[in-house]
């Protein structure tokens, strides 16, 4: 039996640049050892829970903030620690060169009292069983509802025997402001239901998912977050959950591929978290625009998406875009950036047509493409 770690390399984020090479973005996840710190936030115990029309809690009603006491103990009981089995092929390092099988930890919590808990698709990825433990209860078979690797987002669902779970809310991530208090409870290195506390240093990051595309509207936050935080809360003053902490910023590895806090943590919004949740209750996959291009922010003063490339025979090659183009605006929202751009893509639904002004050789037109649906893997920066 291996323990396999989950800090791997996703990807730079977008805020790496300026001081020196070393950084990286990694999950936060962590090896399933005798110490796995999970540093996730919790949120009311008694805050709503409905995702997508299931179980409903009694809603918190609170305005007031909370103290970091408070919130722990509201929060503590809702919070799993998630083992997952995987199989490893003779090839794989973790096998030693010889099949066999390997752990990996994370974390996640309850958002229905009757067993569905929430968790970062990478702390499951590969994985041939999964063990959820939520709060001081045992430790449960659990079964896989549905992943969606382009927002790093997995529902589970566990036999909570009749018994209804304590559950963590949604809040809204819209509404969140830099220098928010931020509290996150998990297991970091083993040591399960650990709170930090912090507050919410940027908003608006760009992260990359698993399979490639970027992830939008992140909230970066300051509060603690090291190998076993993947999948845990990041949560409010008044103990909702504003994102899934997913990935941090190192600027050095260990040994064993991890690497620690360095104050730079990412949390997948809650908004996102929100909508592909329900998605995957109700159908269990969760699908998303595609658009068909390769964009960056431009350098000429002119605020919007430079396209790179047009992916062939994709949305935006029937619709005439070109590479050249600058993108301002898709549907009513102005675009003023390709991070930009890809928020203005997820309000919209595959099948939906809409208008994309373009600004092309100094003139501004208009171009209709039917959005399709996103592929499995992203093969440039595309959206």
């Amino acid at each position: 039996m291996t323990t396999r770690s989950l800090l791997l390399p996703l990807g730079l984020a977008a805020v790496i640049g300026g001081g020196g090479g070393a950084a990286a973005v990694i999950a936060v996840s962590a090896p399933a050892s005798t110490t796995t710190t999970v540093t996730q936030a919790a949120a009311p115990v008694a805050a709503s829970a409905d995702t997508a029309g299931g179980t409903t809690a009694v809603a918190d009603t609170s305005s007031q903030a909370l103290s970091a006491t408070q919130i722990y103990q509201r929060s503590k009981d809702a919070v799993a620690f998630i083992t997952a089995t995987v199989s490893e092929p003779s090839s794989s390092p973790f096998g030693g060169g010889q099949a066999g099988t390997g752990t990996a930890t994370g974390t996640g919590f309850a958002v229905s009292s009757d067993g569905l808990i929430v968790t970062n698709a990478h702390v499951i990825d590969g994985a041939s069983s999964i063990r959820v433990k939520v709060g001081d209860r045992a430790a449960t078979v659990a079964r896989v509802v549905g992943v969606d690797t382009s927002t790093d987002v997995a529902l589970l669902k566990i036999d909570t025997g009749g018994a209804s779970l304590p559950t963590l809310a949604f809040g809204d991530s819209s509404a969140v402001q830099v220098g928010d208090g931020t509290f996150a409870i998990g297991n970091p290195y083993g040591l399960d239901r650990t709170l930090t506390t912090g507050v919410v240093s940027a908003l608006h990051r760009s992260i990359q998912a698993p399979d490639g595309y970027a992830i939008s509207d992140v909230l970066q936050t300051d509060a603690a977050l090291n190998p076993g935080n993947s999948g845990g809360p990041l949560l409010d003053t008044a103990g909702k959950v504003i994102g899934i902490n997913s990935q941090i910023e190192s600027s050095s590895t260990a040994s064993g591929g991890t690497g620690g806090n360095t104050g730079v943590g990412f949390a997948v919004p809650a908004a996102t978290a929100k909508r592909v949740v329900a998605q995957l209750q109700a159908t269990g996959r969760a699908t998303h625009p595609y658009l068909g291009v390769a964009t960056d922010d431009t350098t000429t003063g002119v605020a919007g998406a430079k396209v790179g490339s047009v992916s062939a025979s994709g949305p935006s090659a029937d619709a005439g875009l070109r590479p050249g183009d600058v993108i301002t605006k898709l549907g009513d929202t102005p675009v003023t950036s390709a991070e930009a751009l890809t928020s203005a893509l997820e309000a919209h639904r595959p099948g939906e047509k809409v208008d994309v002004q373009v600004l092309r050789g100094g003139q501004t037109r208009t171009v209709n493409p039917t959005l399709g649906t996103r592929p499995a893997r992203a093969l440039t920066s595309a959206g």
